[in-house]
């Protein structure tokens, strides 16, 4: 790795660690998000606040990170875009500021995905609305879009990047692996559900 390599992976990181869940969940007088639900910091657990409209932003927020980071640190070489992504992604599942103990990625995977390959995204986004409809699992929804994102990329975009989301939809399932253990005993809670 280079300095610059380096030096984009800690902006990318930084960024992604901002909790923007936490942040606008205590803003709202809602108390700690990490409280309630899965204690996740993310838009789904958000959610279960019955704030739909933190929710979204919490999503747009997390996702922009990720966007942000692609798009800023790309502005110096395509490669830095890569790895600002990655430190994002990063960033958000192991934030300093929280013990290292953030969300699940999903909404900064698909940020970085936007800022990389946004025909790409639009896959992403579209199988994991389907997936939702029909199950009503965020958690199943999203593993089925990490699933598809590394192999649209290989057709749509250049190998490294199609690598590094090989490896981020890994991460995704490490980090769901509870998820997927209450998925298969049918007691994964389901969209909109609260507590």
């Amino acid at each position: 790795m280079t300095f610059t390599a380096i030096a984009a992976l800690v902006f990318g990181y930084l960024l992604g660690s901002i909790p923007f869940g936490l942040l606008l969940t205590r803003a709202a007088g809602l108390g700690d998000v990490r409280s309630i639900g899965s204690g996740n910091i993310g838009a789904t657990n958000v959610l279960r606040t019955g704030n739909k409209g933190l929710a979204a932003a919490t999503l747009i927020l997390d996702m922009l990170k990720g966007t942000a980071a692609v798009l800023a640190a790309a502005r110096y070489g395509p490669e830095l875009g890569l790895w600002a992504g990655f430190g994002a992604f990063i960033g958000h599942l192991f934030p300093v500021w929280l013990g290292f103990r953030g969300g699940k990625g999903v909404a900064t995977y698909l940020g970085v995905l936007i800022g990389l390959a946004w025909q790409v995204a639009l896959i992403f986004a579209a199988v994991w609305l389907i997936t939702a409809a029909l199950f009503r699992y965020s958690s199943l929804a999203a593993l089925a879009a990490a699933v598809v994102a590394p192999v649209a990329l290989w057709f749509y975009a250049s190998p490294p990047v199609a690598g590094l989301f090989a490896v981020m939809s890994v991460v995704v399932f490490i980090k769901h692996r509870a998820n997927i253990s209450r998925l298969l005993a049918g007691t994964e809670g389901r969209i909109g559900a609260k507590g």
